[in-house]
């Protein structure tokens, strides 16, 4: 059983409201919450936390997309940005954003549902490669903390890279701690003795 998306739908005109309404009714199950005011974003979205933002410009502003970026928290869930026209700096401010779907030419009813389908997909792809890049960049601090760990040992201790490892190894172990705090306790401990 596929969970029903709430929807969040910024639109200052309430006739175009009623047919994004009217449309997505007719595209699947959905719950929706209609703003006409995009001031009032941020607080609707701490109400309702929604899976998708769709957003209905006709000419989008540097302040609108502010206003998005600061209440929207892009980064959280997909947002789909509908304007009748565009420009590149304007485009790439989108982006910048946080805006998985950029779509210029309007909001039409028969696009709704790939449009929600394509956005929904972009940002779970970028959020997958967020993560693992965060992942990625995290293994290496702690590989640059276990080697500088390992060149003290080496030092100190006259051994090679191999038995400084075995050496942060055993204590890990010993003290029911990950290698990487044991390097870490031991770099912050000749920090402070330096």
């Amino acid at each position: 059983m596929q969970r029903i998306l709430k929807i969040i739908i910024v639109e200052t005109d309430p006739s175009r409201a009623a047919l994004i309404e009217e449309s997505l009714a007719h595209a699947g199950q959905y719950e929706l919450l209609t703003i006409t005011d995009m001031s009032r974003l941020t607080a609707a979205i701490a109400d309702h936390n929604p899976d998708i933002i769709l957003i209905d410009l006709d000419n989008p502003s540097r302040d609108s997309l502010e206003e998005l970026r600061l209440a929207s928290a892009p980064l959280e869930r997909p947002v789909a940005l509908f304007v009748d026209q565009s420009d590149a700096n304007l485009t790439k401010l989108a982006i910048e954003a946080g805006v998985s779907a950029y779509v210029v030419d309007g909001l039409r009813a028969d696009r709704l549902k790939p449009i929600i389908d394509a956005a929904v997909a972009r940002f779970t792809m970028f959020r997958q490669m967020r993560n693992e890049l965060a992942t990625t960049k995290r293994a290496l601090e702690e590989r640059k903390v276990i080697d500088r760990a390992k060149g003290l040992l080496m030092k100190a201790r006259g051994i090679d890279e191999q038995a400084a490892y075995d050496l942060l190894r055993r204590a890990a172990m010993d003290q029911g701690r990950k290698v990487y705090d044991v390097a870490e306790a031991l770099v912050t401990t000749a920090g402070l003795l330096s």
